[in-house]
């Protein structure tokens, strides 16, 4: 089971952002690569604190994690999950400021220190993918064309000549508190450590040319309308044979003509007539399975409501399903002839037609308080 993101940083919930901050730094320097060169355990710890710190350092990925926990991020990970050292120092060498060398990571640019090459990563992509009620009540597959840059065939390069194909070029200046090194990417070859020799005339000038490519998106069930999905290394293509960015998969829900989420749960508003719901019947109502019949007792009253338990849409968690609620609603009729306008007017002082709530008929704020419950 993997471990809780909180437990690596060792923080609690509550936590602050700069809290948040200040622990994953204090991890990252205690199990950092220079500190630690060729322990694996180490190294596999220091990504772990950067998975952790990536996920509670934003809001958006916090609330998730907070309510769905590891399973916020299956099914193609919404953020966290499988980083590279690459990855973390990219994204996170500001958290370090100067506990290496001054401002820098004393040299360390590959997976464990010693002055490798640095690859760089390619631009994410950003694409939207609308769903139907029915595709996120069961998890779908989507395959979509995107349009991403990759590397021409026949690019060749060579070894950046002013960096000598480390990425990047330090600086060593005398202070008052001694000789400081500084590390920065090289703005000749932009990290990558090499340059083009040769490109063929279809490609720009990083050696890349577009291309449409057939993307397979796998969507768990459960998800909600903003979430985010990320599919590893279908963005951009890097200069330089880096590494590919990522393909980032905005969800959006195709509002259903009868049925209304809310959480896991699904709402459907049954209305009927004074005459079913004084004798009784049955309905077929919709379902994200298909249609489903039900059955209404006699004497029904108006704003009942009846819960078919797990009709509604499977967890995102993977713990169950949520319900289906049928409020139900007589529908009273605005016109009526003679006829039926006598029968009426006989009912009135009918003992039978009188309004007597029994005990167990809960109020509208009770039915409400059970909805969410």
């Amino acid at each position: 089971m993997k471990e809780d993101y909180y437990d690596i940083l060792g923080i609690g919930k509550n936590a602050t952002a700069a809290e948040v901050k200040k622990a994953y730094r204090k991890k990252a320097i205690e199990y950092h690569p220079d500190k630690n060169p060729g322990d694996a355990k180490a190294e596999e710890m220091f990504k772990k604190a950067a998975e952790a710190y990536e996920v509670l350092s934003d809001p958006n990925k916090k609330s998730r994690y907070d309510q769905y926990g590891h399973a916020a991020f299956e099914g193609g990970g919404f953020g966290g999950g499988g980083m590279n050292m690459d990855d973390i120092f990219s994204q996170f060498g500001d958290i370090f400021g100067g506990a290496f060398g001054g401002g820098s990571f004393s040299g360390f640019s590959g997976f464990g220190g010693g002055g490798g090459q640095r690859r760089v990563k390619g631009s994410n992509l950003r694409i939207r993918v609308k769903l139907t009620l029915e595709e996120i009540a069961n998890g779908v597959e989507k395959k979509i064309k995107v349009r991403r840059k990759v590397q021409a065939e026949g690019v060749t390069y060579q070894t950046c000549g002013t960096c000598g194909g480390r990425g990047q070029v330090t600086k060593i200046t005398n202070t008052i508190l001694g000789r400081m090194q500084t590390a920065a990417t090289c703005s000749a070859c932009g990290g990558s450590g090499q340059i083009i020799d040769k490109k063929p005339g279809d490609a720009d000038a990083n050696g890349l040319k577009v291309s449409e490519e057939t993307v397979s998106i796998n969507i768990p069930a459960g998800v909600e309308d903003g979430m985010q999905l990320k599919v590893p290394n279908k963005g951009n293509d890097a200069p330089g044979n880096g590494v590919p960015g990522d393909l980032l998969v905005a969800i959006e829900t195709e509002e259903h003509d009868t049925l209304k989420r809310e959480g896991d749960n699904l709402h459907y508003d049954l209305y009927i007539s004074i005459s079913e719901a004084v004798l009784g019947t049955s309905k077929e109502i919709d379902a994200v399975g298909g249609k489903v019949r039900i059955k209404l007792e006699a004497g029904i009253q108006s704003g009942k409501i009846l819960r078919l338990r797990g009709k509604g849409i499977t967890s995102l968690n993977g713990y169950g399903s949520g319900d289906l609620l049928v409020h139900v609603n007589v529908w009273t009729p605005k016109e009526l002839n003679k006829e039926q306008k006598d029968f009426f007017e006989r009912m009135q002082n009918n003992e039978n037609f009188e309004p007597r709530p029994e005990k167990s008929d809960k109020s509208f704020f009770e039915k409400v308080k059970d909805m969410f419950s």
